[in-house]
């Protein structure tokens, strides 16, 4: 069964939950998204009864100027209280992801968010290189899913690595600041802007 972005996404912000362990619950639950907030509370991996009713509806709107102005990015990252929009933590995070997006450049937030036409066409043209250079059919199957997880890391924000550290996953960073401030934080959106793009 496909599940769709909007329903893991409906489950993350209802739980507080990373997106792979949200896709997995409603995988085991057939998209019911009521079964899969019982899976995550059961195995302890949620707060979705603190959470279920909060939104997050305060934050920051930050814009990043590279120097000489030929790139710019504005994000917006939300949280629940105005207190932690104002939190020098909050605002660094903020910072980070803005420096993040105009350098590393990403077209989305999440993998989850990626319409599965573009995940098979890369997966295509994944398969036919791999028949070009003469793999097995075998071998092309165990090597498409690393192809894909390395196209991930280059177009998601949150599978990207860090360009401030590269030995940590924006995900990984994002997830350890949200259960730090012990709130529900969500990055809306971002734009990028780039002169002659």
């Amino acid at each position: 069964m496909t599940i769709k972005a909007s329903d893991v996404q409906a489950l993350r912000e209802l739980t507080n939950v990373g997106m792979m362990d949200c896709k997995k619950a409603l995988q085991e639950t057939s998209g019911d998204i009521e079964k899969a907030v019982i899976i995550l509370r059961e195995k302890g991996i949620a707060k979705a009864a603190k959470r279920a009713g909060r939104e997050a509806k305060e934050g920051l709107v930050y814009s990043y100027i590279h120097p000489g102005g030929k790139l710019g990015v504005l994000i917006e990252v939300n949280c629940e209280t105005d207190f932690v929009a104002k939190n020098e933590d909050f605002i660094q995070l903020v910072k980070d992801l803005a420096m993040q997006v105009a350098a590393a450049a990403p077209q989305y937030i999440a993998k989850e968010e990626v319409p599965s036409e573009i995940i098979d066409a890369e997966m295509a043209i994944a398969k036919k290189q791999l028949e070009t250079e003469g793999k097995p059919a075998n071998i092309i199957e165990k090597i498409i899913p690393g192809k894909i997880a390395k196209y991930h890391s280059e177009i998601c924000l949150l599978e990207q690595n860090s360009v401030k550290d590269s030995s940590v996953k924006m995900g990984t960073m994002f997830d350890d600041f949200r259960s730090k401030i012990g709130e529900k934080v969500v990055i809306r959106r971002f734009v990028r802007y780039e002169l002659g793009n």
